[in-house]
């Protein structure tokens, strides 16, 4: 496993490995890598003969006040994690590396990136984009690797790789679960041991939406009603950030829920701030 810190780094042993004939893939992440990470991982190995995996905490997709400089940094165990699974090249640039002195160029999708996660954390996903476009110009990957629990993440870097004409296959892989539901994140380790028990609430919540839409599809705003109220009663230690039923196409809020939807929550605790969803299709009883 080869460690590059420069764009001219990359960009040679990318080159290498297509002369070669190697497809290429990009896991891109912020490291503090867990199981869910070592899942992109595999399953790029598994489509890809050459696998990238970007470590850069991007400090322009934070807000004021929120947890950038208290988001988990474990440089040495990623390291080796990536090695362990046959990663071919870590990028770990500065933020020098990535901005220079400072871009005046942002990248953004409209309407998609307003809602949810957009709509709590103003400017977000322009910094998301704009990371990711850039990740996508240096490594050029033939296929890029995102985890399903950051849906609107995934659907909006879809969008853009669409109408920028990236020749890249996004791929979108399930969501990894510690063993009580919770969706596996980096900022699970900030979370207090009664933190944690509460968290599993989220997942909890999810089911009850999906039970409640399969068994009886009342409107969207009753769902929402229960999850509050039981999110109230099981982690009172989380105050939601929002909680929405959006169509999984364009994330517009939906009022009904005779089709498939997508169920999506953020709660905030002391030092976390948690996010996940489910898509529920009130047709499929078993999926």
């Amino acid at each position: 496993m080869n460690l590059a810190r420069t764009i001219e780094e990359v960009r040679q042993e990318v080159r290498e490995a297509r002369q070669a004939g190697k497809c290429v893939a990009l896991v891109p992440t912020m490291g503090a890598l867990h199981a869910g990470h070592m899942s992109l991982i595999d399953t790029a190995k598994g489509a890809c003969d050459f696998v990238a995996v970007s470590i850069f905490v991007n400090p322009t997709q934070f807000g004021p006040g929120e947890d950038l400089d208290a988001y988990p940094r474990t440089p040495e165990e990623d390291f080796a994690a990536c090695e362990e699974r046959g990663v071919d090249l870590v990028f770990l640039p500065d933020v020098k590396t990535m901005y220079g002195g400072g871009g005046l160029t942002t990248v953004s999708v409209a309407r998609l990136g307003e809602t949810l996660c957009g709509r709590a954390r103003p400017g977000h996903f322009a910094g998301v984009c704009t990371v990711v476009a850039k990740l996508f110009h240096i490594v050029q990957p033939d296929r890029a690797f995102f985890g399903a629990k950051d849906y609107q993440q995934a659907a909006i870097i879809r969008r853009m790789t669409a109408d920028l004409n990236f020749p890249i296959e996004i791929v979108v892989c399930p969501t990894v679960r510690e063993s009580d539901g919770l969706a596996m994140s980096s900022r699970n380790r900030n979370l207090s041991p009664e933190e944690r028990r509460q968290a599993v609430a989220l997942s909890q919540s999810l089911q009850l939406a999906r039970q409640l839409i399969e068994e009886s599809r009342p409107p969207a705003a009753e769902i929402i009603q229960a999850m509050k109220e039981y999110l109230a009663e099981t982690a009172p230690d989380g105050e939601v950030d929002y909680l929405q039923i959006v169509d999984p196409r364009d994330l517009s809020d939906v009022a009904a829920t005779d089709k498939p939807v997508l169920v999506a929550l953020a709660v905030k605790f002391s030092r976390a701030r948690l996010i996940d969803n489910m898509l529920v299709d009130s047709q499929a009883r078993t999926s």
